[in-house]
């Protein structure tokens, strides 16, 4: 039977149609917020249905996805460019379901620069990123090595082409009879106001 507005409602059925109302405004939650909350509760019977050894395993998982992250993000923070692409991640599937990343990797570029120059200042670049986590893996230690030595080619580089270089012509010293006597009297006169000068003696200087 239809019930209408006009046909009155026995107590009973004011209770029940009130209850059922009353049930569905708490399963309706603003902003669709139900399905969150829904996701939430079956998370949580999940978590309940773990063993305590898979809820440890779990935990552990879950800590380690975060430190492998953060790992691989300070990297390409610091590399300045160099990063070829971003990180790449192994994974493993928890006792939840849900897949966690277990390890990663992010490709630097450290081929030589175009100039030895270019090339030193990469070296800085690709030491950097791979120092950049606050806790260095034996293979970021291992690539900071290497940049140190493509830093140490490249100085050498740079030193080599410095005395390739031909040097300025020296400036004209003058020799004739005027300017020998001349630079006679200036050495007589700096002995005579400096008693303590003594040939053989040098300025020791250091930094």
């Amino acid at each position: 039977m239809m019930i209408s507005d006009s046909t009155p409602l026995s107590p009973s059925a004011t209770q029940t149609a009130y209850r059922a109302a009353f049930t569905e405004r708490q399963n309706k939650v603003p902003g669709g917020q139900d399905s969150e909350r829904a996701v939430s509760r079956d998370t949580k019977r999940s978590d309940d249905a773990l063993t305590p050894e898979q809820q440890l395993e779990l935990r552990e998982l879950q800590q380690t996805d975060r430190k492998v992250r953060a790992h691989e993000m300070a990297h390409i923070a610091a590399s300045g460019g160099l990063a070829s692409k971003g990180a790449s991640f192994s994974y493993r599937t928890g006792p939840d379901g849900q897949r966690y990343a277990v390890a990663g990797e992010v490709s630097i570029d450290t081929s030589a620069g175009r100039t030895p120059e270019e090339t030193l200042a990469k070296a800085t670049r690709v030491k950097a990123a791979a120092l950049a986590p606050a806790d260095p893996s034996p293979q970021d230690r291992k690539v900071a090595a290497m940049a140190d030595r493509m830093a140490m080619q490249a100085l050498i580089e740079i030193a080599t082409q410095e005395r390739e270089q031909p040097a300025e012509p020296s400036a004209r010293v003058s020799d004739t009879p005027a300017d020998r006597d001349t630079s006679a009297r200036v050495g007589n006169t700096y002995q005579a106001s400096n008693p303590a000068a003594a040939p053989g003696l040098a300025i020791n200087a250091y930094a």
